[in-house]
Parts: C-alpha cells; structure tokens; sequence
C-alpha cells in the first residue's frame, strides 16, 4: 500500500505552540491538533501562562478540558475563562460537555456568578442510580405519549430534556430506554409479530444433593424469578435478522435455556466471580437449561495451566456442574474464517496506526471529534492480503492490526473501530505455533455465544456499552445473535480482587500465597474454612439488580456465621491452656461425660469426654483480683465447668518462678463429698481433660487468627497506594490450644462424608453432562471427585470461641485417610493447623 501523502513542514511559530501544550499534559497528537487553528491557539496559550498550569499543575484529562475551553470560549471574557479554568482544576468540571454547558451560562450569566446555580447547570456532582435511572425511564415509557418502538428517539429526546436527566450517560439513557420498551412491547423485532406457539418448558433437573443448591433453592423464587432476573427474555425472544436463525438457534437448543461461565485464565477467581457463577449456572439450572464452563484463552501471553485446574475446581466446589468444558481456542479456524468474511464484506480492515495514533482518532482525552485512519479506506483485496501476511507472521506485535469498520460517529466507543485481531507470537498452551494472530475479547465473545447457541448471555455493567458492538457484529456475518444482559457487579469493602495488585501482594511477601485465608480470592476463602453454601446463601441473599453491591465485610462475616450457626457441631476449647489440678480426687479419677455436640440439632450426635484430676481452662478465665462484676475464676472463687458434672473452686495457685506468670491452679471440687452442699456458679468456663488413655486433650500445632488485610473500608485511597494501609498485625498465631478429644471423630466423620458425597456428586455429573472423566484432550481439566474434598470440610464451634477448620494446605491429619474401622487420633508425623472462620457473633461468657 502506498503510503500516506506527507504533510507540509511546520512552522516555527506552530512548533513552539505544540511544546508548550504538551507541558501542560496533552499528548503529540493533542497538542498538535489545538495548534492548528491560530486564534484558539493562542487564546489556549494565554489560559496557560495566565493560570500558570505548566509544571504538573494539571493532569492530562484537565489539560484536554483546558484546550476545549479555548475552542469554545471565543464570546467571553478573560475573567469568566478563569472562572472556568478556577472549575476545572477543583474538579468540578470533569467532561467536555460540563466545559460546554459552562461557556453558555456565562455567556448569558457574567460574573459575579451564582456558585449554585453554575453547579446546577454544569451538572457538577450529578449522579444517579441505576435504579433511579431505570425507574424515571419506566414511568415515561409507560406514559401515554410512548405508544412502542417508534417512540424510542423522541423518549430519549423527551428524558434527555428534563433537569433530572440532563447529565445522563447518553449510553445509559439509550439501553435504560431499549430495555424498558422490550419490557412494555415487547424485543424490537418481533413486538409488531404475532408471536408462535412457545416452546414448553424444560423439565427442571433434580437439585443436587450440596450446600450451594439448598442454599440456592431458598432463595430462587425471588433471584431467578421476579426482579432483574425474572424480566430476561424467553429462549427464542431475542430478536433476529431473519427468522432461520431464529428457528436454527431453538431446535439446536430444544428452546431450553443455555447460559456460559467465561472466565479469562489469568489469575484466581475472587468473591465478585461467585456472584457471576450464581448467576450463569443458577439461572439455567432453575429453568431446566444447561450451561457451559468456557475458558476465554485468547491472550496466551497470560494464560497458565494452574489457573485451568483452579477454575473448574472452584465452579464445582461452590456446587455447580458445567454441561460442558469449552476453550475459546476450539473456534479459533471459525473466528479466522469469520474474520475473513468480514474483511469481504468491507466491514474490516488492516490498520497499521500505533497505540496513540488510534487513541487521537478516537477524540483523546477530552473526547473532540473522531477521524478515520488513513488505512480506514484501503482496499478489500489489500486488507485480506495484509491480514493473510499477519496470519503468516510477517508483522511483529503493535505493526498491523484487524479493525471492525463500525462508525464512528456513533456516540458509543465500541462502535469506534475495535480492534478484532492482533499479532501476538507467544505459543498458544492449545495450539502451541501454530497461530501468530489471536482474536481480541470484542471480536471472540460474541460469536462463541453464537456458536454455543447461548439463549443469556449474562455478563456485569461495564459491558452495557458493549452490548451494541456485540450484537453488531453478529448481524455483519449473518449469524445468531444471541442477547446480552447485564447486572451488577459485587465487591467487598475493605477488600483488593485486582490480579495486578494481588500479585503484587504475594510476590513481596505481604501474604502467604494466592489463598491466604486474608484474601478474598475464593481458593483462600476455601482454604479459611468458609463453606461453598455459606458463599451462594450470601450472593442469593443479596439479590441480582442493575446496581452494583458495595458491601461490608461484617454483612459477609454475619452470612457466613449464620449459615455455620446450625450446621457446625461445638467443641469445647481453649485456646491459651492454663493447667488446673483438682486437690480433693484420687490421681486416677476419671468419669466420663456424654456431651451434645450441638444442643439445637440432635442429629449431629454426641461425644464421650474424660473428666480427671488434671484439666485445663483458658488463661483468659482467670484473673488474681476478684471483683463484684467478674464471674469468672479467682482465688477463693467457684465456677462452673461447661457441661461437667460439678463446679470447681480456687484454693491456690502456682507461679512459673521465671516469669512470674500463673502457672498452675489448685481447684477443689465440689461434689458434695465432704458433706457440704456444693456451691451454685455464677458462670461456666471451657476446659479439656488430661487423659492420655482416651488421646485427651488434641493440642493444635498452630491455630490461625485471621483479622483483616486492610485496617479501612477503601484501602485504593491510602497514600502512596494500597499497600501502605496494610494492617501488619492481620495475622496472629497462637500455638497449643487444646480442644476436646471427640475432634477426631469428628475429622474422621466429616472426611469420610465428604469424600463419599463428592464421589457420587462426580459420578452422576459425568452421567448427566457433557463432561469427560478423561478428556480426549490431556490439557482440559478432568472432572474428578478429588476436587470436592479438602481438609477444611473438618468445621466446628470452638464453643463460646470462634468457628474453626482443618488448614487444607499445612495441617497433616493421617487419620482422615486411614481405613474406616481404625480409631482415628493423633498419628506420629501428624501437624494439625487451625484457621478460624470467623468470629461468634458475640462473646457474653467473657463479657464480665
């Protein structure tokens, strides 16, 4: 291709206009573009040297707001310029329209000006709610002056224009619009149609026998059937170009519901991405439909195997099972053919501009008007030969690129030209060399929703705009076209889920790993001890909207401590052992006392304790100085020992004589054998006995404390970054604690169960789906039962403590693997670690 016509030399004059722009922050491009005009020019160089905004005083998105002032600003006078300049750099003004409304009020309005009323009429501060939006775009849509479809561009008009709106999202108004007129008439195409006989319904599969569906089943009339959910489209309803389509897409289906989880294989799913896997798996399960785990493996420079194994683990841990495991590499012939046909149809091109090249004909910073590249108008045979030549790997990455011939003047920027294909000369972990060009996200998506015949596509808000792109691409190549749907996102306060920041995180020692019980990664909240079902019950309760869900980690702490409540047995614990010889029993005493291990839920059983001579409570119950408002332990005083057979007194106590600190307690107890009558207790304390014959009591190598990574809500605003809020004492470790002997069973029971479940879970998933325990491909992960089990299903109550797990990483417990009928207990070689859960709700038995 021959190249573009050169430009004439620049002037002198021009040159220096261009350095002093940039010094305030534009790019070459930018600061090149504000000095061609000469009056705006100079005008743009008085602002500067008026307001002295070189040095950094400004940022890049300020300075392009500064250019469009000087553009605009040619009726008012200096001291209202600076008025503005004074508005832009406090922030009040952010975008070229806010610049714009500003110029016409002081056109009219010249100062003094009325602070309030500017705000006003420059939309400083607005904001809205996607609710608020949605609910204002409603009630107009179901006035009478909005009879159906046709009425779409004067409704826009009609909202854009009351004071409320003014400020909108354009993009915003126009889907809130698009989706309360399908709401009220019906999908565009096909409201004016009479509409067919409706495919019957699919019988819904049987819930599967885990936490996550009982959970979810609760709460699936109100997620999946009324709201957000409840509003989305039937399989079928999402409009098409032609009906063949249409028709094509429900007998492939069965006019069943087909959904996809598509993560991208660059890091470890987070909590936002439990919300995600609720949504796209829970709603195809409640209709009866079925959906697909597909990796989006389209970036091979970022893409790892253990992030592969990790995501289908996590998906089946929180109770999910994909139909069918699917890589957006297994379409990469179709999408290159479909790249092809594109380009045919003149609706793509090879461009050849760099990074910033693009970025200025996209308007830069301060969104000016769009220009199309030189490249833009080549022709048809030209661009297939150039993208045949990037295929062939003659270019190098950033020299030639595959470009959608979209518009550019739409106001949306997915319609500004996306980049479809771009060179990337990494080997593929599927393809290995084969490919030196791989499909971009904008490209891919849409037509492997396509081809995997996806009735929802289910994705967060950020890709509202993306919705237009996405279905007009799938309309440039005469394919199904399925509908985008867009909710929104979850995220935890407090909390960092970024893959850039984590990682940094990790690689300089701040965290243990990836699954540090203090990230919110959900392998580390897995490793926590946090249960699958305690997660879903957290996402279901929180319902599915268009707005986003900023929550407290004390609502996700109280979902998961509700959901533990009843389901966790309690163990009697101590987690700082103070030693307690009772003066008044042989050395050989010993009862035995058959405790519940949950007093509201029977059916978790019971366990045998020793009660002897020697046994220990937490240090934290005694104290050497009584007073009238402590119940607990002192010398002189009697208290109750939780669930035994009598109270216990103080007579005296032994000192460790190189600290200094109690070291040991003489008790008497009170049974009433010297003929008094015991005493009544006033409180009850934890203990565990020694006694070596029956393993009592199990002492924990370490058990884990885990407060909060971040001591604020935002830890994005600390300075210089998020690392300086950091809490350095997150993590505490208390090493000794003791807990009653019944844990081992305990462990062994709830090892074994799980282990069973997960086989039979497995087995009817490899029945039921198109899963393969042994895929034909080695680099797919397999569905396996092993998946399902780890260490942390051991969970219990440390009573009047903190919910506890089994480490699934550190801990060592032989006795989980040996055979069913061997007693389980401590085994030589055996670590055991604990990581508290969570905390109790409340600690009133050390509350005085």
């Amino acid at each position: 291709m021959a190249p573009p016509k050169g430009t004439p030399p620049i002037s002198p004059e021009t040159t220096a206009y261009i350095e002093l722009f940039k010094s305030i922050g534009l790019s070459q491009a930018k600061a090149a573009e504000a000095a061609k005009n000469p009056k705006s020019a100079a005008l743009l160089q008085r602002l500067i040297e008026r307001h002295g905004l070189t040095g950094g005083r400004i940022d890049d998105k300020q300075a392009g707001l500064v250019a469009a002032l000087a553009v605009q600003s040619a009726k008012i006078g200096e001291d209202e310029r600076g008025y503005v300049v004074n508005a832009i750099i406090d922030g009040r003004l952010k975008s070229t329209d806010q610049v714009n409304a500003a110029v016409r009020y002081l056109e009219s309005h010249p100062l003094p000006a009325d602070d309030a009323q500017f705000d006003r009429e420059c939309g400083v501060g607005f904001a809205i709610t996607p609710e608020a939006l949605a609910n204002a775009v409603s009630e107009y849509v179901g006035s009478p002056a909005v009879t159906g479809w046709t009425n779409m561009g004067a409704a826009i008009t009609a909202l854009r224009s009351t004071p409320e709106l003014r400020w909108v999202n354009p993009l915003e108004l126009k889907n809130a619009v698009e989706f309360a007129l399908t709401d009220r008439f019906g999908a565009k195409k096909e409201a004016a149609k009479t509409k067919g006989k409706e495919p019957k319904p699919a019988k819904a599969v049987e819930a599967e026998a885990s936490p996550a569906s009982a959970s979810a089943a609760s709460n699936s009339k109100t997620v999946f059937e009324e709201g957000f959910l409840g509003k989305l489209h039937k399989p079928g309803e999402n409009p098409q170009i032609t009906p063949a389509l249409r028709d094509a897409h429900l007998k492939a289906t069965g006019g069943l519901v087909y959904t996809r989880f598509p993560p991208e294989p660059n890091g470890y799913l987070h909590i936002g991405h439990s919300k995600a896997i609720f949504i796209s798996f829970g709603y195809a399960a409640h209709h009866g439909g079925r959906c697909y785990l597909r990796y989006d493996d389209t970036n091979p420079e970022a893409e790892e195997a253990v992030y592969f194994e990790s995501m289908l683990e996590i998906v089946r841990w929180l109770g999910y099972e994909p139909w069918k495991i699917t890589y957006s590499s297994d379409y990469f012939d179709q999408l290159y053919g479909l790249a092809v046909e594109l380009t045919r149809r003149d609706k793509a091109y090879v461009c050849h501009c760099t990074g910033e090249e693009i970025h200025a004909h996209r308007g830069g910073e301060d969104g000016g008007a769009r220009t199309a590249c030189v490249h833009r108008t080549r022709p048809i045979e030209e661009s297939l030969r150039e993208f045949e030549n990037m295929k062939l790997g003659k270019y190098k990455p950033g020299e030639a690129i595959l470009r959608m011939k979209q518009d550019l003047d739409d106001p949306n920027p997915q319609m500004w030209d996306l980049i479809a294909y771009r060179v990337l000369l990494a080997p593929h972990h599927r393809t290995g060399d084969r490919w030196k060009i791989y499909p971009t996200y904008d490209f891919t998506h849409c037509l492997v929703d396509s081809f995997e015949n996806i009735s929802h596509s289910l994705c967060t808000v950020e890709f509202i705009a993306s919705r237009q792109s996405y279905e007009w691409l799938c309309d440039a190549v005469d394919v199904y076209k399925p509908r985008q749907s867009e909710y929104g996102r979850l995220a935890l306060q407090g909390t960092i889920t970024s893959k850039r920041k984590l990682l940094a995180l990790v690689k300089e020692g701040y965290v243990l790993g990836w699954d540090d019980p203090r990230l919110y990664t959900l392998i580390a909240l897995r490793r926590r001890g946090v249960p699958a079902g305690a997660i879903i019950s957290f996402v279901g309760g929180l319902g599915v909207s268009t707005a986003g869900s900023n929550i407290q980690l004390v609502r996700f702490d109280q979902a998961v401590r509700s959901y533990l409540e009843n389901s966790v047995p309690r163990l009697l614990m101590v987690l700082e052992p103070l030693k307690v010889t009772l003066e008044n029993v042989p050395e050989d005493y010993v009862i035995f006392v058959e405790k519940t291990l949950h007093p509201k839920v029977p059916a978790l059983g019971t366990a045998k304790l020793p009660f002897t001579r020697t046994v220990y409570i937490d240090r934290d119950d005694f104290r050497l100085e009584d007073s009238p408002d402590y119940f607990r332990l002192a010398p002189g005083k009697t208290v109750g020992l939780f669930q035994a057979p009598h109270p216990i007194t103080c007579t005296s106590y032994k000192t460790d004589p190189a600290t200094g600190e109690v070291a040991e307690l003489i008790c008497r107890l009170e049974d009433g054998a010297d003929g008094s009558a015991p005493k009544k207790p006033k409180a009850f304390i934890q203990w565990v006995a020694e006694h070596s014959e029956s393993g009592s009591p199990v002492r924990v190598d370490e058990t884990r404390i885990f407060h909060r990574l971040f001591k604020s809500d935002n830890p994005l605003a600390a300075a210089p970054d998020y690392k300086a809020d950091i809490d350095s004492n997150s993590l505490e470790t208390v090493t000794g604690a003791l807990v009653e002997v019944g844990f081992w069973a305990l462990a062994k029971r709830a090892y074994a169960d799980a282990v069973r479940e997960s086989t039979e879970r497995t087995e009817r998933a490899l029945a039921e789906n198109a899963t393969e325990a042994r895929p034909a491909d080695p680099d797919t992960p397999a569905v396996t039962s092993a998946q399902l089990v780890g260490k942390e299903c051991v969970r219990f109550q440390g009573l009047r403590v903190a919910y506890f797990a089994v480490d699934n990483k550190d801990a060592r417990v032989a006795c989980l693997d040996e055979a069913g009928d061997l007693s389980p207990g401590r085994r030589q070689g055996d670590y055991l670690v604990l990581n508290r859960i969570v905390s109790l709700k409340e600690d009133s038995g050390k509350a005085a």
